[in-house]
C-alpha cells in the first residue's frame, strides 16, 4: 500500500475483525473488554470527583484507547516469518525490537509488528507480537518431529498469497481487494481444533516445552490472546477476581507510580480447549490443550537507554532477591515497590535526568510570540530549558509502544503450568538477532531511536516554527 490513510484504515478494520473472530472463539475475552470498559469509567469518574454521574471514557480518553489491542502468534519457519511480514507491512506494521526469550525460558526470539510513526500510531495502535521457534534450541529428537510437522502446513491461503504479490507489483490493493485481505487474512489466525500431529507426537513436544507443543500441532497459527488497554490496571485485576475471572497472582512489569513507566500486564489464565488428534489411522480421539488467555495492558511512558539501563538493574536486584529468598507474590510486590522508589517519579526529573523520551509543543504564549511580526526569536538560538522557563514551550512523554520480554515470560509461565526438559538448554542461549533478521528478511528497527527521532522532530517543528536558528538541548 501507498498511501498512509489506506493503510491505517486497513489496520483498524483488521484489528475490529480479528477481535470480533476473538470474541466468538473466546467468549471470556469479549467479558475482559467489558471489565476494562467498567475499570476506565470508574478510574475517571473517581479522578474527577463525579462518582453517580454518567461518563463514557471515549468523551475523556484519546481515540485511540478503546480500539487499542496487541496481539500475539506463535510462528514456526523463516517462511512463516518472512511471509508474515509482507502481510503485515501491507497494513502499515513494521518490525520493531528483538526480543531474546530465551532469558525467560522459552526457545523463541521475537519481534513486534506495529505502526512506526507518531501520526500512524495515533491513527490506530495495533500490534502484533510475533514469535518465531528456535529450531537450535530443541533436542534432536524434538527438531527432528517439528521440522516434519511445520513442513506439512501452509499457515496462508493461496488468496492471501497473490494478494500479497498483487502489493509487492502494483504497490496497493482495490477497495474489493482490501476485504479480500482481511477475510483471508483472519484464517491465518483462526483457532482450529483438529491437530495435525498424533497424541503421542503432541505429548513428546509438550514433554519439552509447552510452547513447541502449541506452536507446532495445529494447522495456523492461532492468536494466543488479545490485549486492550486500560488506565487502572490495578482496578481491572481487582474486577476480574470480582467477577469470578481466573485471574493471574500479580502484574507484571514494573510498580504502580504517579507517572507510570513501560508497560504493566496481567492476564485470566489460558483456557483448557478440546481439541482432536490424529490416530494411526487417521482418525481423531478426543484430547485437551491449553494455550489461549485474556491479557489487559496499561501503557507508561517510554524510556530513554539511561532511563531502561535504570529499570533493568533495579528489576534485576529485585528477581534475584526473590529467587534466593523464595518469596511468595506479596513480599515480591512489596519489595518491587520498595526497591522502584529510586526511580525519579515526576515529569521534570525524568526530562531532566535523560530518562524518558517526550514531545514538544508550543504553548498558547509560544502561538502568539510565533506569529508576532516583532517576533525577537527569528534567527536567534535558545536553549531548550529557557524555552520551558519562558513558557514558550510544554512536553508530554511519549507512550511506550513496545513490549518487556520478562513480563511476557511471567505472562507466558502462568499459563503453561509446568516446567520443560530442554529449559537449561534454552537458558544457556545467546541472542540470535542475526539469524532472526535472515528469517524476517529485513532488519528490525531500534525502538529507542524510533522514540528519539519522534522527539528530535517535535522539537524541530517548534524551532521551525519560532524561526529559531537552533534548539540547544
Amino acid at each position: 500500500m501507498t498511501n498512509n490513510r489506506d493503510q491505517n484504515v486497513l489496520r483498524a478494520r483488521f484489528c475490529h475483525a480479528l477481535s470480533e473472530m476473538y470474541k466468538t472463539e473466546v467468549p471470556l475475552y469479549g467479558d475482559l473488554v467489558d471489565v476494562v470498559l467498567e475499570a476506565d469509567t470508574k478510574a475517571i469518574q473517581d479522578s474527577d470527583g463525579s462518582k453517580g454521574t454518567a461518563i463514557n471514557p471515549d468523551d475523556v480518553l484519546p481515540s485511540r484507547h478503546r480500539v487499542e489491542r496487541h496481539g500475539a502468534i506463535r510462528l514456526g519457519t523463516p517462511y512463516e516469518l518472512s511471509t508474515i511480514r509482507r502481510m503485515f507491512a501491507v497494513m502499515g506494521m513494521y518490525p520493531v525490537g528483538y526480543y531474546d526469550l530465551s532469558l525467560a525460558g522459552f526457545p523463541m526470539h521475537a519481534t513486534a509488528f506495529r505502526p512506526n510513526t507518531q501520526a500512524a500510531l495515533a491513527q490506530h495502535p495495533f500490534r502484533v507480537f510475533t514469535t518465531v521457534l528456535r529450531m537450535d534450541l530443541l533436542t534432536e529428537r524434538t527438531r527432528e518431529l517439528a521440522q516434519h510437522a511445520l513442513s506439512q502446513r501452509d499457515i496462508f491461503t493461496p488468496r492471501l498469497l497473490a494478494l500479497l504479490d498483487i502489493v509487492d507489483q502494483k504497490g496497493h490493493l482495490t477497495p474489493a481487494e482490501c476485504t479480500e485481505f482481511i477475510q483471508n487474512g483472519l484464517e491465518t489466525f483462526r483457532w482450529h481444533s483438529k491437530t495435525t500431529v498424533t497424541l503421542g507426537e503432541y505429548m513428546r513436544l509438550k514433554s519439552e516445552h509447552p510452547l513447541i507443543a502449541d506452536i507446532v500441532s495445529f494447522p495456523n497459527a492461532h492468536i494466543n490472546h488479545l490485549t486492550p488497554r486500560t488506565i487502572d490496571i490495578d482496578l481491572v485485576q481487582k474486577l476480574m477476581a470480582d467477577h469470578g475471572m481466573p485471574a493471574k497472582e500479580r502484574i507484571e512489569g514494573p510498580p504502580k507510580r504517579v507517572c507510570p513507566i513501560l508497560l504493566r500486564q496481567t492476564s485470566f489464565k489460558a483456557l483448557e480447549e478440546t481439541v482432536y488428534f490424529r490416530d494411526s489411522s487417521d482418525n481423531y480421539v478426543r484430547g485437551s490443550h491449553t494455550a489461549r488467555f485474556g491479557e489487559v495492558e496499561q501503557r507508561g511512558y517510554a524510556l530513554t537507554r539511561k532511563g531502561r539501563q535504570l529499570y533493568d538493574q533495579i528489576l534485576d536486584r529485585v528477581n534475584a532477591g526473590a529467587v534466593k529468598q523464595k518469596m511468595n507474590s506479596s513480599e515480591y510486590n512489596y519489595i518491587l515497590e520498595e526497591s522502584f522508589k529510586v526511580f525519579p517519579d515526576s515529569l521534570e526529573n525524568l526530562r531532566t535526568q535523560g530518562l524518558a523520551y517526550f514531545n514538544f509543543r508550543l504553548t498558547p504564549t509560544g502561538e502568539e510570540q510565533a506569529d508576532d511580526a516583532q517576533n525577537i526569536l527569528r534567527g536567534k538560538s535558545s536553549s531548550l530549558e529557557n524555552l520551558l522557563s519562558n513558557g514558550l514551550l510544554s512536553y508530554e512523554p511519549l507512550t511506550y509502544e513496545d513490549f518487556l520480554p520478562l513480563s511476557a515470560g511471567g505472562i507466558f509461565n502462568s499459563n503453561l503450568g509446568n516446567d520443560s526438559q530442554s529449559k537449561q538448554l534454552i537458558m544457556r542461549a545467546e541472542p540470535d538477532l542475526d539469524g532472526f533478521q535472515r528469517c524476517l528478511g529485513a532488519r528490525v528497527a531500534d525502538e529507542f531511536h524510533l522514540y528519539a527521532e519522534m522527539q528530535r522532530e517535535s522539537l524541530e517543528l517548534c524551532r521551525l516554527r519560532l524561526g529559531l536558528k537552533e534548539i540547544a538541548v
